[in-house]
């Protein structure tokens, strides 16, 4: 399940990769939006990269490192996850701040979209982020999803965006 575009490689999340995991979680510009500005114990992480591995041998799915394909730097970590009550899981990336502003992220959800809609038959995907994440919502924009919903959760306004896989039947 390994992937890629022009610039980057997306390879599979492993428990062998909990460092370089951990650390991006616990980043201060990733965890400002992706947790809430919690401290995310290690513990968290293993739990993640668990069942991610588990996801990946019975779904084909969950979260995949970015990987510059010019000097194989790690970047962050893109793929699916599932939050609140969706039935099918979100798409959602981290990215470590020395590589926003590049197209990077938007080059990786290309990448995996076409992966959940070709492979995966996904029939939509949602993407959820903090309102004040302005960078997330530039990202979806250029991804063509739409705005369907704005929420209130955990007193934090969310914004939901969707993108319909056209080819679905």
């Amino acid at each position: 399940m390994n992937l890629k575009t022009k610039r980057l490689e997306l390879t599979p999340i492993t428990n062998k990769d909990l460092d370089v995991f951990h650390n991006t979680n616990t980043n201060p510009f990733v965890k400002k939006y992706l947790w809430d500005n919690q401290d995310i114990p290690k513990s968290v992480s293993i739990d993640i990269l668990n069942k991610t591995e588990t996801k990946f041998k019975t779904e084909k799915w969950g979260l995949w490192k970015i990987i510059n394909l010019d000097n194989e730097e790690y970047m962050g970590y893109i793929g699916f996850w599932f939050f609140f009550d969706e039935k099918l899981p979100q798409l959602l990336y981290a990215l470590l701040p020395e590589f926003t502003g590049n197209g990077y992220a938007t080059e990786a959800s290309h990448e995996i979209i076409d992966y959940a809609f070709k492979k995966l038959r996904f029939k939509h995907l949602i993407a959820t982020m903090d309102k004040p994440n302005h960078n997330s919502v530039h990202v979806c924009k250029r991804l063509n999803m739409e705005l369907i919903e704005e929420r209130v959760i955990n007193e934090k306004t969310t914004l939901f965006f969707k993108l319909e896989n056209r080819n679905y039947n």
